[in-house]
């Protein structure tokens, strides 16, 4: 039994864009997906150009496709958008070792993330 898909619930005045293995912890990803959380997509779209962390670029690309998506596939006006969702799931972590004294070793864990943003039209505009 497969679980059924994220769009189908989606409501008719919403639009997602999902980005899978981000090479970057989810706890790192939270705290730039906070920031856009919420905010109409102008004001989120200047605070992520402006961020000096380095995955907000990737955030970046995300968000510009939720609001292409929300307007080729759901004819929803780009003008009036808010980021409603923006979500981060774990994903794989690649497990390296790292030599250290005395013949040992220590695990050094790279975690990737993914990221859901979920935009949605409002009524009286942002």
């Amino acid at each position: 039994m497969a679980k059924s898909g994220l769009s189908k619930r989606l409501d008719a005045n919403e639009a997602l864009a999902m980005s899978r293995m981000m090479r970057i912890s989810p706890q790192k990803l939270n705290l730039v997906a906070g920031m856009i959380r919420g905010r109409p997509v102008e004001e989120a779209l200047a605070r992520l150009r402006f961020s000096r962390r380095r995955i907000a670029s990737d955030v970046l690309k995300t968000l510009n496709s939720a609001i292409a998506n929300a307007e080729n596939n759901y004819d929803l006006d780009v003008d009036r958008l808010v980021v409603s969702q923006a979500f981060v799931g774990k994903n794989v972590v690649m497990k390296r070792i790292r030599a250290r004294a005395r013949g040992r070793a220590a695990r050094i864990n790279k975690p990737f993330s993914q990221l859901t943003i979920v935009v949605r039209e409002v009524e009286g505009g942002a």
